[in-house]
């Protein structure tokens, strides 16, 4: 299976099935913030994400495989990481989140209107296709550049002045703490074990 090779339509078709299912990459982006928030409770993601990807929910026959239907198309039909190898590379980088669809839109609109002449607005777009957009911004559009800001461990910059620089722009361009004032507690006790 390949974006470049395969019709996109054909290898949802042949995973899915005739059932009619939701490929615009706003849903996606709904999905993720709604999976993001940490305030909706686990059972009403699940539902809140059916109604998004399947405008006609209520013909689903087998719900488990609905919810493996769509985070397969979340992974652009990827599958999962290594579990063990990924949550220890997220341990070390602190799963730090370096872009959101909600408070970067801005950022992300002019970025596909710069390099690609889209209009994020005026365009549906395949899911996939906006992943693989995403992915590849160049360096010269300033989502790209914060995001760079916001991944950047700054333990590893030598230079005390860059480092006091870098530091400046990582706060200027952090993301909101959205975690529960429950989780904040948490993370912050765990932090003395």
């Amino acid at each position: 299976m390949s974006i470049i090779i395969d019709s996109l339509s054909d290898i949802v078709k042949n995973r899915i099935g005739d059932i009619e299912f939701n490929t615009d990459f706003r849903t996606s982006m709904l999905f993720e913030m709604l999976m993001q928030d940490r305030n909706i409770r686990k059972k009403n993601k699940v539902i809140q994400a059916i109604r998004l990807y399947y405008p006609h929910s209520e013909q689903i026959v087998d719900y488990t495989k609905a919810v493996e239907d769509i985070l397969w198309f979340y992974r652009c039909g990827k599958e999962l990481a290594d579990s063990n190898n990924s949550s220890n590379e997220n341990n070390r980088n602190g799963n730090k989140q370096i872009y959101s669809y909600e408070f970067d839109d801005n950022y992300i609109y002019s970025a596909f209107l710069q390099q690609y002449n889209i209009d994020l607005q005026d365009d549906d777009l395949h899911w996939w296709k906006f992943k693989a957009m995403f992915d590849g911004l160049s360096k010269d559009t300033k989502i790209v550049e914060i995001m760079g800001y916001r991944a950047i461990d700054l333990r590893t910059v030598k230079d005390k002045e860059e480092r006091k620089h870098l530091k400046k722009l990582k706060k200027l361009y952090s993301l909101p703490d959205m975690r529960t004032r429950e989780q904040k507690e948490s993370d912050f006790a765990s932090a003395f074990w």
